[in-house]
């Protein structure tokens, strides 16, 4: 019996390898034989939490800065995924800071939060590490969602989730990140419970249930009469996955490790949600916490239940679980659903996949002014100081994730014939550790192509015709490379090659931009977007 078990751990580990293999040469999802392989998204879908409401599967996902915000994916499988909508519009009703005129919260902005649906509707709770904690509710998850509302307004909190117990009781829970007077960060974890409407905490039913080193990642269950509370926790290997149980929400808990962690390989998968399929199989989605240019994708693991205690992943000779890369859907579904990323903005209404790098400004962007075009207004970007971060300070650059992928092609059509002196505009890669634009740039009445990594240019051919083709390539180790078309037809590359980076919890983002640094005037035409990506 030993022999056995020790020969499929050893089969098991050897699969891993191959899977984190492929994985790392862009493989992924579902693999159209019955299997998949992770990550089911091979992009920036952080902070997961999700649901199953019938046969349909709901997650939301961390969007930082991003607008709209706070993002809701559906999945009829656990593995392909597509984009629904988004929970909040206005991010200027969390804070000012997250305005175009301000634009200083990377790394802030919407963090984890938690989707749970009852009393006949869905409820999403966050928090940001500065402005507390949010909330808002939706009869259908794809919108449209109630205006954001203020639950707290506190700093050093994060990490929260809402529940709803057998007799209508409603509870939040939530970590509290302050610094100690020796400049230890304690991690407490409260519970509170809130008003029957769920837009209000009773202060004084504060609770501390838990404290650790770096524990987060909270949520609540239910589950067969006991209460669960999963959470993460840092220790030697790593941050891993932690339970508590109870038979009631105050404890006394019994707590104990769900997985290992191997960071150099796996990545450090923790903050997501438990799920039960229709015949009774549990599965966890789940972020990889450890960053990579890509951002922090999404995983799905098979959950087996061991004495009564949800373990993740492959569970060892311990009875403690260990990534696994590969395995068999979870539910046949033949339609296809995928992650959107090409827009023709024919539709008077910009696609779900779309986000702005920060509340957008008003009047400056628009779909209707010219029938079938995304027109963008330039104006002065709010920067001073090094160049090499103006599009970090740029008001209205659209931007969606960039899959890791083997074969990822971005190409844009971008009308031109209304840029004015200082303005510059096309496709940019950023994040807040390095950036890189490629595009026209006019000055003295000569529209040339451009090519800036960091703040260091590259000019090329001067640009005579109405429209200009920019196209971007990347693989699946990030690395990007820009061409571009005078026809539409002939393309030639431009400029080195450029790494895709990370920062400020953050992957990469491929991006439209448009500014002018000397007054707020011009306009660029974008006829379409069209990005192609691969398994």
């Amino acid at each position: 019996m030993i022999c056995t078990r020790f020969l499929l751990l050893l089969f098991c580990w050897q699969l891993a390898g191959l899977c984190l293999k492929a994985q790392m040469k862009g493989g992924w999802g579902d693999q159209g034989n019955g299997t998949y392989v992770n990550p089911v998204l091979p992009a920036d879908y952080s902070d997961l939490d999700a649901i199953r409401v019938g046969d349909d599967y709901y997650a939301i996902s961390s969007t930082m800065q991003f607008s709209p915000g706070m993002v809701v994916i559906h999945s009829k499988d656990l593995i392909n995924w597509e984009i629904i909508g988004h929970v909040t519009g206005d991010l200027t009703r969390i804070s000012p800071q997250l305005n175009w005129d301000r634009m200083n919260c990377y790394g802030k902005g919407i963090w984890a939060g938690s989707i749970r649906y009852y009393k006949n509707k869905f409820w999403v709770y966050f928090g940001t590490p500065d402005d507390g904690f949010f909330m808002s509710a939706a009869n259908d998850p794809a919108g449209p969602w109630e205006p954001v509302q203020q639950l707290w307004k506190v700093s050093g909190w994060d990490d929260c989730c809402s529940f709803c117990d057998d007799d209508g009781q409603l509870y939040f829970i939530a970590t509290n990140f302050a610094v100690d007077v020796k400049n230890k960060k304690k991690y407490n974890i409260h519970l509170f419970k809130m008003t029957p409407d769920g837009r209000s905490l009773i202060m004084e039913s504060d609770s501390i249930i838990h404290q650790s080193n770096g524990s987060e990642a909270n949520k609540l269950y239910k589950i067969n009469g006991l209460y669960y509370h999963y959470f993460s926790e840092v220790k030697p290997e790593g941050r891993v996955i932690m339970m508590e149980r109870s038979k009631n929400i105050y404890g006394p808990w019994e707590i104990r490790q769900l997985n290992h962690v191997d960071q150099k390989h796996d990545r450090e998968p923790n903050q997501g949600g438990l799920l039960q399929t229709p015949a009774g199989k549990w599965y966890f989605l789940t972020h990889h916490g450890s960053g990579d240019w890509e951002g922090r994708p999404a995983s799905l693991l098979p959950v087996e239940w061991i004495d009564g205690w949800p373990v993740i992943g492959e569970p060892g000779a311990d009875t403690i679980g260990r990534m696994v890369w590969a395995g068999k859907k979870p539910i046949s579904y033949k339609e296809k659903i995928s992650i959107q990323s090409s827009d023709e903005f024919k539709t008077g209404k910009l696609n779900v996949q779309w986000e702005w790098n920060y509340q957008p400004r008003a009047g400056k962007w628009s779909l209707t002014e010219r029938r079938g075009f995304l027109r963008l207004y330039a104006f002065t970007p709010i920067y001073s100081g090094k160049q090499e971060n103006i599009i970090l300070r740029a008001g209205n650059t659209l931007t969606q994730r960039s899959m890791r992928t083997p074969a990822n092609v971005v190409t844009v059509r971008i009308d031109i014939s209304h840029m004015v002196d200082g303005q510059f505009g096309g496709l940019t890669h950023f994040s807040t550790t390095s950036n890189s634009l490629f595009g026209i740039r006019q000055e003295n009445g000569i529209r040339s192509l451009v090519y800036s990594v960091n703040g260091k240019d590259t000019s090329g051919i001067s640009v005579q015709g109405k429209s200009i083709w920019l196209r971007s390539t990347w693989d699946a180790n990030g690395t990007s490379y820009y061409a571009f078309s005078t026809d539409g037809r002939a393309y030639q590359s431009f400029g080195a090659a450029y790494q895709l980076t990370w920062g400020s919890y953050r992957g990469d983002r491929i991006g439209i931009f448009n500014f002018n640094t000397k007054e707020d005037n011009g306009y660029i035409d974008v006829d379409w977007f069209r990005y192609d990506y691969g398994k």
